[in-house]
């Protein structure tokens, strides 16, 4: 039920909100004064509070001031009979959802209070888009010390201290999006929204309403106007994934945005302004768009300040136990069942294997093993890989890969003192551990380079 608290000295004022807003199915409290409010404000919780300016005792504007300092989210719409430009500014200065001046018209109290209830209901998506993908994407959530995954790393600490414009590179499933939302959720703003948008999931007319908004009318079905995601990220960060797939009008607008920091709703006649940072994924690199035609170089150019790639799997494969280790933690404690480990063979297969759907597809396999292996031990035939490899990939010359977890270890280690051409100090940082667990594994290992 969405609640709705008027507060007002005229009794008939209360009435007429009362049985109004009730008629339209909100659940409705009245008081007469500010005091009053403030007791129900607790004990009613409701979304919107409508109070008078001018009353008795405290006044619509201290009020306001009151429930906005013990809670930042409270929408209030302020309604006064005295109209001048000082009590206009004071109320939407101390945070006011809106401002209405007497005598009020019913259909546009409907109108407002519909309105308030609908961006609340945008501003909890948003939340809890945000603390979930705080929770799940972070850093620490990147896993690997392979050379070009630790070039990511320092590249995101970087990121995250500015607001440039970021583009990253990388095929499906090698984890742009942890990318970009480990750059928004280790900078200062961490605490704004991140909102991903998949350009490739909605039509041209569909993606520019999700990100700018529209008003009421703009095409069919547009029977209420709505704020787009440029205006409610805030300070936050908006991940535009596959905006190659995107048509030039589109193109264009978002060109204005990177460049003035403006945008036009859907149907809409007045510019709003965005402080949102712009974080653009692709699959293929844009230059190969630009020469076919497809995706404007000025673009290219605005998006591109920073580009970061991303590796395939198949080109980081000393990671793999890395994340095996680390993803099959996660997925048994999400299935709630007992600690798994693989077989020799097994993580031999994941090893050899070509992964053309990169992490996300690993993922996936060890996700299907726990839930297949009945006992401790996760065997080739839990895997579902055999005979997935393609003919041309089975064609190929075959490579020499680590045949255990021990192997694997002495191949990254060994490859990372190779590239640091033996500086144990440097690939001891590059791969994270100690300078003397370094040593016991290059003795115990009997590794050269």
């Amino acid at each position: 039920m969405k609640r709705v608290l008027v507060v007002d000295d005229d009794p008939s004022i209360r009435e007429t909100f009362h049985e109004h807003l009730a008629s339209l199915g909100y659940e409705v409290r009245t008081v007469s004064s500010a005091e009053e409010a403030l007791g129900a404000w607790s004990d009613f919780e409701p979304g919107l509070v409508i109070t008078d300016i001018r009353m008795q005792g405290a006044s619509g504007l201290e009020l306001l001031e009151t429930l906005r300092r013990s809670d930042e989210d409270a929408d209030v719409l302020v309604i006064t009979a005295f109209e001048d430009m000082d009590t206009a500014v004071a109320a939407m200065k101390a945070g006011a959802y809106d401002y209405l001046v007497k005598p009020l018209d019913l259909d546009q109290i409907d109108l407002v209070v519909e309105r308030c209830f609908r961006d609340r209901s945008l501003r909890r998506r948003v939340r809890h888009l945000s603390a979930e993908a705080s929770g799940e994407h972070s850093i620490d959530r990147l896993v690997g010390r392979d050379p070009a995954m630790i070039s990511i790393y320092k590249l995101i600490g970087v990121l995250a201290e500015n607001r440039t414009t970021v583009l990253v590179i990388g095929e499906t499933g090698t984890g742009k999006e942890r990318v970009a939302r480990a750059i928004h959720f280790n900078s200062p703003r961490a605490h704004e929204p991140f909102m991903a948008v998949n350009c490739t999931a909605l039509t041209e007319t569909l993606l520019e309403s999700e990100l700018f908004g529209h008003v009421r009318g703009a095409f069919t079905g547009a029977v209420q106007s709505r704020k787009g995601f440029f205006e409610l990220a805030g300070m936050g960060t908006i991940l535009l994934d596959e905006v190659g797939s995107t048509g030039g009008g589109f193109q264009a607008k978002l060109l204005r945005i990177l460049e003035d920091r403006e945008f036009y709703p859907v149907g809409g006649e007045r510019p709003r302004r965005t402080e949102a940072r712009v974080i653009a994924a692709s699959q293929r690199p844009l230059e190969e768009l630009v020469d076919e035609g497809t995706f404007r170089a000025d673009l290219l150019f605005r998006l591109k300040v920073v580009e970061v790639r991303v590796p395939p799997l198949r080109d980081r494969r000393g990671d793999i136990p890395l994340l095996v280790r680390h993803l099959l933690g996660r997925i048994c404690a999400e299935l709630h069942r007992e600690a798994l480990e693989l077989s020799d063979d097994a993580l031999d297969e994941l090893i050899s294997y070509d992964w053309p759907g990169n992490v996300r597809e690993l993922e996936h396999a060890l996700t299907r093993a726990a839930v297949l292996a009945r006992g401790p031990l996760i065997g080739v035939e839990h895997l579902g890989l055999r005979g997935s490899t393609s003919e041309e990939a089975g064609a190929r010359e075959p490579r020499a890969v680590p045949r255990t977890m021990a192997e694997a270890e002495a191949a990254h280690v060994q490859r990372i003192l190779h590239e640091a051409r033996g500086n144990k100090r440097k690939s001891a940082r590059i791969l994270g551990i100690s300078r003397a667990r370094l040593d016991r594994i290059i003795e115990r290992r009997g590794l050269s380079w």
